[in-house]
């Protein structure tokens, strides 16, 4: 399959106002990409859209205000896409929300919440805009897991089934897609350093000093700098990279889990404390690293080669 070409492409991403999701709107637009940018936050979205129209006066760039969390939203949502812009050439599932708790201390509601976004959206747009993908010459799509798509810690019940369901669903279409010439990407980020835990939900058992705790432990994991993570997504996109892990904070832990799957729990809980210098049980927030060294970024823009798997 050739490299993906992104000039002139159409490119649909979401939880684009900020993150991950703002880096790669001015990425694409840097590369000759027009985009379709969705998120639920209408003034963050309106300032990114705002930056990247004024950085790239050229490109086009629509943005479009929808709670994933809403599948009736979602749909009309897709349709509209659908007829603005018939010919699309990427679409990157990117949105994601967090909800700190052991299971037995959310609800059934809030867990649902946390499907609705991370994996039944990531279905519904994915159903709706395949067609056009499959008609566009050289598509492809990018659906973002997460570490926890790699490994499941405690107190992250919802999070990673979703991140593990975002991982299964996309390696299936990644095999079924091929007689149609579209490739697919998994990516897997390690320690970002997005607003998601700053969003993230806490499950209605969970006493509220642990969950601050929590997500103070945590914010201090997120290292790597969201400009970083989407060019390492781009970079692996561009070669068609089935698989991309971003950051030692992924590629540590999924190494950990492939040669111990029963076991790292055990590594996992050790590393969090030491890094943390915190109980386990407060670790309840969901967006966080496993044990691992420090994330630099390198000090050329340049991508090493491991930074792709």
């Amino acid at each position: 399959m050739r490299r993906f070409d992104y000039h002139r492409a159409t490119a649909v991403v979401t939880g684009a106002a900020s993150g991950i999701g703002a880096a790669l709107a001015h990425g694409l637009a840097a590369r000759g990409s027009d985009l379709v940018l969705l998120d639920r936050d209408a003034e963050r979205l309106a300032t990114v859209v705002g930056a990247v129209r004024a950085a790239y006066p050229d490109r086009r760039v629509d943005p479009v205000v929808v709670d994933l969390a809403d599948a009736v939203a979602t749909a009309g949502v897709a349709e509209q896409i659908l007829v603005r812009h018939p010919r699309i050439r990427l679409l990157v599932n990117n949105a994601g929300v967090a909800l700190g708790g052991r299971f037995d201390q959310v609800t059934l509601d809030e867990f649902q919440w946390v499907v609705d976004i991370n994996f039944r959206a990531v279905v519904q747009l994915t159903h709706a805009l395949l067609p056009a993908l499959k008609a566009e010459p050289g598509a492809h799509l990018v659906n973002v897991s997460s570490l926890f798509g790699l490994i499941a810690p405690p107190g992250q019940a919802a999070y990673s089934a979703t991140k593990f369901a975002v991982r299964g669903f996309t390696e299936a279409l990644r095999h079924e897609l091929i007689a149609d010439g579209v490739g697919v990407t998994a990516v897997h980020p390690g320690g970002i350093a997005t607003r998601i835990t700053e969003n993230a939900r806490f499950g209605s058992g969970v006493d509220r000093d642990d969950h601050e705790a929590g997500r103070r432990q945590f914010r201090r994991l997120l290292r790597i700098p969201p400009a970083r993570a989407a060019e390492v997504i781009l970079h692996g996109v561009e070669r068609r990279r089935p698989r991309v892990l971003i950051g030692w904070s992924a590629k540590l832990p999924d190494l950990i889990a492939r040669i111990a799957p029963g076991w790292y729990g055990r590594l996992l809980r050790v590393g969090l404390n030491q890094t943390t210098g915190a109980p386990t049980r407060r670790l309840t927030t969901g967006a966080a690293p496993a044990p691992q060294p420090a994330d630099q970024p390198p000090a050329s823009p340049s991508l090493p080669a491991d930074d792709l798997v």
